[in-house]
């Protein structure tokens, strides 16, 4: 046999050996594969939230109905004064109340000037002079308050003037004693309720961030 033809004998050997390796690592392919499936997105739990933009203002609507004209005059602040929050004002109401009040009753008017309008500050000096020259005093203790409404809104487009009215009712002790130390008026353990209806008032967008009570009405 001459030598061309032998190494066509080897060459073709080292083929065959070279296609069975191949089969026995890799595999046949018989007939028609079925497509690879589709890659199924994760599902999603937990409920499918909505962002829903321009809906109403919630810290408005929780006061007054939407498109009337308490809650026109607020959103008409909001615009003005952006930082402006019915939760946060109503916050600050309370804590003024009960300061107020209880520095009405004990007479010492500094401490709650700078949150009175003038009108009102004279108002409350005149009181505690005539409770004065009549030799009484008070004694007072404030328990808590119970309900904060607010019950109206108004704003002049022209000075930009807010006025907020929020209706109050409390519970305290009070008693009024003479100049022997009588109890004459109130109780000192039997807690009375009052209601008062206050009207606050600020320029909105001014760089003055205080709310003053100018109008009293119990």
């Amino acid at each position: 046999m001459n030598s061309p033809l032998i190494q066509l004998l080897v060459l073709a050997a080292i083929a065959v050996f070279l296609i069975l390796r191949l089969k026995n690592v890799l595999g046949t392919r018989e007939g028609f594969e079925k497509p690879p499936l589709p890659q199924q997105k994760a599902e999603r739990k937990g409920p499918a939230f909505e962002v829903i933009e321009g809906g109403p203002d919630l810290d408005i609507t929780d006061h007054f109905d939407e498109g009337s004209l308490e809650a026109h005059a607020l959103a008409e602040i909001k615009r003005i004064e952006p930082s402006f929050n019915v939760t946060d004002f109503l916050g600050g109401a309370r804590g003024a109340y009960e300061m107020i009040v209880m520095g009405y009753e004990r007479g010492d008017l500094d401490e709650i000037k700078p949150f009175l309008s003038e009108n009102i500050y004279e108002s409350f000096v005149d009181a505690v002079a005539a409770r004065e020259d009549q030799g009484l005093t008070v004694e007072a203790q404030f328990i808590g308050i119970r309900e904060t409404t607010l019950e109206n809104v108004t704003l002049d487009p022209d000075t930009k003037e807010a006025e907020l009215t929020v209706r109050f009712v409390a519970e305290l002790t009070s008693a009024v004693r003479n100049s022997e130390g009588e109890v004459v008026e109130g109780s000192l353990t039997e807690a009375k309720k009052q209601k008062d209806t206050w009207v606050f008032a600020r320029i909105m967008g001014s760089d003055d961030p205080n709310w003053f009570l100018v109008s009293t009405d119990g």
